[in-house]
């Protein structure tokens, strides 16, 4: 996954029609395996609901593909850090869904809402307001750099969208980038 981050920093940084359904799809798998590759024990379900009518939309696929990784390589955690609790009849599952939806009086395009969720412990209330501050980090130390949230958040506000959470303790979280696609 390092390899593939730095070769995607040579991109041209320009904004080209991507299929958004594709990119999620692929960072789905990368993410997964490469949490496999790292620790054999790791398991997890996965889940897909792409909306077939998005087509392609106007993003910088690295900038944005950086974003649904990380946001997948959160859920993946969140679910493994559940699964060894020991829940009887716990499965570990993360969801990747894409909906396009029309912007009211905008004429042409949408918004293109991508839906990050998983069945984790959920986002302590405490700490909801800081998920998206530089090095703020839940995870042990060398674990995460706290970095994450807040460069995804400012990839999206940067591509005029919104990162946005939902969370309910102990059920899991669901994160949601919402980007507009005017054609």
């Amino acid at each position: 996954v390092k390899g593939m981050l730095q070769h995607s920093g040579s991109g041209s940084g320009k904004k080209e029609p991507t299929d958004i359904n594709a990119l999620c799809d692929e960072y789905l798998r990368l993410a997964y395996h490469g949490l496999r590759a790292k620790d054999k024990s790791f398991n997890a379900t996965m889940k897909t609901s792409f909306d077939a009518s998005i087509g392609k939309v106007n993003i910088i696929p690295q900038d944005i593909g950086r974003v649904i990784l990380n946001l997948i390589t959160n859920a993946f955690y969140a679910v493994n850090e559940k699964s060894k609790q020991g829940i009887a009849g716990y499965e570990p599952t993360v969801e990747v869904s894409t909906t396009l939806s029309p912007l009211p009086g905008r004429g042409v395009g949408g918004e293109v809402k991508i839906n990050v969720k998983d069945n984790g412990e959920g986002i302590p209330e405490k700490v909801m307001n800081k998920i998206f501050q530089p090095f703020f980090t839940t995870k042990p130390t060398g674990q995460g750099t706290g970095l994450g949230l807040s460069l995804s958040y400012d990839i999206v506000k940067a591509h005029g969208g919104e990162l946005k959470v939902e969370t309910k303790e102990r059920e899991g979280t669901i994160f949601i980038i919402q980007i507009p696609d005017i054609k």
